[in-house]
């Protein structure tokens, strides 16, 4: 059996979306009485295509309003928690009334079959480690034998959300021991998509990562409205379309989705060039276009806290080698290239014995400029004489890196290094 507790956009979906999916028996309880009452009318409270359908079919039957917290969990095996987590006026999620619910609900853990809490609530990377681990366990209950835990965050858009949830792209959960892990790959496996565990840490993030993401899309898109408006005979409804038109947005041989990876910075000659041409360009027209500016700023500072990860694991006086030179692999472009801003960052905070090795670009990046650092003819000949290496371009050749070496400090500035 399964408790649903949160009857609000997530937790109906998500009660009535497992009942219909699952044929299990699922219980649900809001603490509101008013919605209650008329969820048990047969009404949804708001509007959101496909619910009142699904709510007149199940209700009843694999479908409960419970009227009390009690009712709703007592004898189930699986407990979601969707209870709204608002933003105060300064922008901290309020996590208190998720954290009250969690903690009644450990009131009717006694004597009962195992339970698992499945967190859908959306909280902060660093809740469940920092706030709902320590509650639990100031109930004198033991992750993984008294109580099973984990985080299952939801992709739902309004207006789509049944589609979305019976139908996912993906299915992410945040567990740390092996119970909790079975008992949800079991319960997804009625539903045909990939599942990812990780840890709880991670599926916090990730949604944040999601949503984020997608507000970042729709803001860039609300700038380059304003600053197209700057200009005569931009038509604007037009330019999107076009844009929209690029093959990297649908298929190969670059989807967009390689862009969204992170990496040491862009380079190369024409996204530094453009990005700051086009800055330069709205201020002329009286524009400031504050999110190009924070593309170029970031882009720096991702720069400097490769460094930092350097000066964290690689003393000064230890010869450090830098694998790849180009700004991107398959290229002997160095234009533009993160290696040379890393390389003299580092050059400048006291690493002098750098040894470096591109598979196309060691000769052009030498006379390009004439960094006084060495260069290493293969990738064995580095990995033999360095005691650390930063990988910064991610030709296929240096993937295996950590296989092909036992005893080096390896920073990873292309996050696709195999394990």
């Amino acid at each position: 059996m399964i408790a649903v507790i949160g009857l609000g956009f997530v937790g109906l979906t998500t009660a009535l979306g497992l009942a219909d999916k699952t044929g299990q028996k699922v219980y649900g309880y809001d603490s509101n009485p008013l919605r209650r009452a008329e969820l048990h009318d047969g009404q949804v409270p708001f509007y959101e295509p496909h619910l009142n359908e699904k709510l007149k079919e199940h209700m009843g039957n694999t479908f409960i309003i419970a009227e009390n917290m009690k009712q709703a969990i007592i004898n189930a095996e699986l407990i979601f928690f969707c209870i709204g987590t608002p933003n105060d006026q300064e922008g901290r999620t309020e996590l208190n009334p998720l954290l009250q619910a969690i903690d009644e609900s450990i009131n009717y853990t006694e004597d009962s079959a195992y339970k698992t809490f499945v967190i859908k609530s959306t909280v902060p990377p660093g809740t469940t480690e920092n706030h709902i681990i320590p509650l639990i366990k100031s109930r004198g209950k033991r992750i993984g034998k008294d109580i099973g835990l984990a985080n299952n965050p939801e992709f739902l858009r309004e207006g789509m959300a049944w589609i979305d949830f019976i139908e996912p792209d993906r299915i992410v959960v945040g567990v740390s021991n092996g119970q909790s892990s079975l008992v949800l790959e079991k319960l997804y496996a009625h539903f045909s998509a990939p599942i990812y565990k990780v840890s709880f840490t991670n599926a916090e993030f990730i949604k944040y990562m999601s949503n984020s993401l997608l507000a970042t899309m729709i803001s860039f898109a609300n700038e380059m409205s304003m600053l197209g408006s700057t200009f005569e005979h931009i038509d604007l409804k037009q330019a999107f379309h076009i844009l929209k038109q690029d093959k990297r947005w649908t298929g190969s041989p670059a989807p967009m989705t390689s862009y969204v990876y992170p990496g040491s910075g862009f380079g190369g000659y024409c996204l530094p060039k453009d990005v700051s041409s086009l800055i330069h360009t709205a201020e002329e027209q009286g524009y400031m276009p504050t999110l190009l500016k924070e593309v170029v700023h970031v882009n720096d500072k991702v720069k400097s806290f490769i460094v930092a990860k350097v000066e964290q694991s690689v003393s000064k006086n230890e010869r450090l080698g830098i694998l790849g030179l180009a700004f991107k692999p398959e290229s002997d472009d160095v234009r533009g290239s993160a290696s040379r801003d890393i390389i003299e960052r580092l050059l400048a905070s006291g690493y002098h014995n750098i040894v470096a090795f591109d598979p196309m670009a060691n000769l052009r990046f030498h006379e390009s400029f004439n960094l006084p650092i060495a260069y290493a003819e293969q990738l064995q000949d580095l990995l033999e004489e360095c005691d650390a290496v930063v990988v910064l371009t991610a030709w296929e050749q240096f993937r295996s890196v950590r296989s092909m070496t036992t005893n080096k400090r390896i920073i990873d500035g292309r996050y696709f290094l195999t394990e």
